[in-house]
């Protein structure tokens, strides 16, 4: 890969209108970086009616809370207030608190640029294969049209189109007669769940309970409304996530520095004390050691018993589902669940619907009687449903399984890796998790918020500078041939397979084109790094520099120095 400038055309590409899909965070940064670059037509269409995405006014639901770096998920644009109960969570930021942060976001950089309730049908390349036309539903007057772009910024994320299993499909035919409903849906039927039982308080005898099928944060956060409304809910799962948990709010030098991220090996050792801890025998005890005592001591604080299915997590280590559960609150999940006010039926895993319409069958053949069941059982690829497999196999969206044979990090700290699951395992050819590598060339294609990172709100803003100097054509460090290109993207696969053995299994690829969940910020150095510019921005010295604090100030100047470097001087 070379650091050249390409040569400039003779049109303004200033000019061209683009079209970024989806307005959650991924939309909203990239749309905002996108103007303030310059770009004077750039338009973003959600099938919502306000903004947020997974954090939009019609998915909030009562009792979320962020699960992801305390009291930075934000831009650098913008400052953002502390939580209303911050004394109360340990500066937990609620569903609420980021809804209406984004929401301010929009009201104040991007008026009059979203288009609402304006569902993308399909997306196909334009005549003579210049620019895309994307066929749109407008949901209020259920009209289609179809609009023309001379770019695309792909920003539909992971968790937008529901995953039924099959099991789904079979509620009606089995005559079950309750409620069926994906965790995705939760908030606008919640009234239905409540409406089906009866509080366990106010009734001598306990009706059927609510059924909650999966472990993850979706299903924890229903169970938990559920039991503080007094319903009866019972959770079936076979695996939870794993769990962070601390007596008392971490300091922001070990939840908002690199500590974390060092701990974690990356495909690319930058420093000495990173070679240390994931080279050499002794680095690699410290860091399993670190991570197993993180584990247990999380359930010490939660108070989770030795002999409860909440200890058949996911590995801390070894995967990327993680809920950070703070400081100990009564009414959270863990104590309901501890308590007894939510049933827990572990392992297990639903297999049908029972005979007589009010129940449900596990595989091993038990019966447990449901008044309703909640599917939280994940989501799929959003870019299936809007690209034909033409377009698909134009652009290189498509799937494959991970070439691990080619790629070898023998990390010591990698050494003793869980044994591989059965299914299948896939990847996409994305070049960085942010441009399909077959279309490298074309500059008029690119994905934001098909990275999974523990702090989404900079990875999207880091990246959305990126894929704003990829369309102007600014001098950046890309692959210069298609080939490179998949060959980098093919490393990154190859990696997230050897670093991360489940996640392949259960994520898609407009979810974790790329996965860099604790190491973000070498991600973002790297991101860094191709424009040129400073990385490593937290500073520190040789002994310091684990621990300073990674804050979202660091990039507000980030346009400045971009500016700067294309003017030919150092920024």
């Amino acid at each position: 890969m070379k650091n050249t400038r390409p040569p400039e055309s003779q049109h303004d590409p200033l000019l061209d209108p683009i079209g970024v899909i989806g307005s959650g965070i991924a939309g909203l940064i990239t749309t905002f970086i996108l103007l303030q670059d310059g770009f004077q037509n750039v338009e973003v269409l959600t099938r919502e009616s306000s903004v947020g995405g997974v954090w939009s006014e019609e998915r909030i639901y009562p009792g979320l809370q962020l699960n992801s770096v305390h009291g930075e998920f934000r831009f650098s644009a913008l400052p953002m207030r502390q939580p209303d109960e911050a004394a109360n969570t340990g500066g937990r930021l609620s569903g609420e608190d980021v809804r209406n942060y984004l929401e301010e976001f929009a009201e104040r950089f991007l008026k009059d640029k979203i288009r609402f309730e304006t569902e993308v049908l399909n997306i196909r390349r334009g005549d003579h294969g210049k620019g895309w036309k994307v066929l749109v539903r407008d949901r209020r007057a259920n009209t289609e049209k179809v609009s023309h772009y001379s770019r695309i910024v792909l920003c539909t994320g992971g968790c937008s189109r529901p995953h039924y299993p099959e099991l789904a499909f079979t509620a009606k035919a089995a005559g079950f007669s309750g409620p069926v409903v994906h965790s995705m849906h939760f908030k606008s039927r919640i009234d239905d769940l409540l409406q089906c039982t009866v509080p366990v308080d106010t009734h001598p005898v306990q009706g059927a309970p609510i059924v909650v099928i999966g472990g993850g944060k979706s299903a924890q956060d229903s169970a938990a409304f559920l039991a503080r409304e007094g319903r009866p809910v019972m959770m079936i799962f076979d695996t939870t996530d794993a769990i962070l948990a601390s007596t008392i709010p971490w300091p922001p030098y070990i939840r908002r520095s690199r500590f974390l991220s060092i701990m974690s090996p990356h495909k690319k050792l930058r420093t000495r004390l990173e070679r240390f801890l994931h080279t050499t025998c002794l680095g690699a005890v410290i860091v399993y050691y670190f991570w197993k005592a993180l584990e247990k001591y999380s359930f010490y604080v939660l108070g989770v018993p030795r002999d409860s299915p909440l200890r058949r997590t996911h590995s801390l280590f070894w995967n990327t589902r993680t809920n950070d559960e703070g400081v100990f609150r009564d009414g959270n999940f863990h104590a309901l669940a501890i308590s007894g006010k939510i049933s827990l039926v572990a392992p297990a895993r639903v297999a049908k619907f029972g005979d007589d319409g009010h129940s449900v069958v596990l595989e091993d053949g038990r019966v447990f009687p449901a008044a309703a069941v909640i599917l939280a059982t994940g989501y799929e690829s959003t870019w299936r449903s809007i690209f034909d497999d033409v377009t698909r196999e134009q652009i290189g969206l498509g799937r494959h399984p991970p070439d691990s044979q080619r790629y070898r990090w023998d990390y010591a700290s990698l050494a003793h890796p869980p044994v591989l699951p059965g299914g299948e395992q896939w990847v996409a050819s994305i070049y960085r998790g942010l441009v399909p590598a077959k279309n490298i060339l074309n500059r008029d294609f690119a994905i934001n918020g098909a990275v999974f990172s523990a702090h989404s709100a900079y990875v999207c803003e880091v990246s959305a500078h990126w894929i704003s100097a990829y369309f102007r054509r600014d001098a950046l460090r890309v692959p210069q041939s298609v080939g490179a290109a998949l060959d980098a993207a093919e490393h990154d696969g190859a990696w997230v397979r050897r670093r991360y053995p489940y996640t392949l299994n259960w994520v898609d690829e407009s979810q974790t084109s790329s996965v860099a969940f604790w190491t973000w910020p070498q991600l973002v150095d790297e991101l860094l790094e191709d424009m040129g510019v400073r990385a490593m921005r937290s500073g520190g010295n040789w002994l310091t520099w684990p621990f300073k604090v990674v804050d979202l100030d660091e990039i507000s100047s980030l346009k400045e120095e971009r500016d700067a470097k294309r003017r030919g001087n150092d920024p």
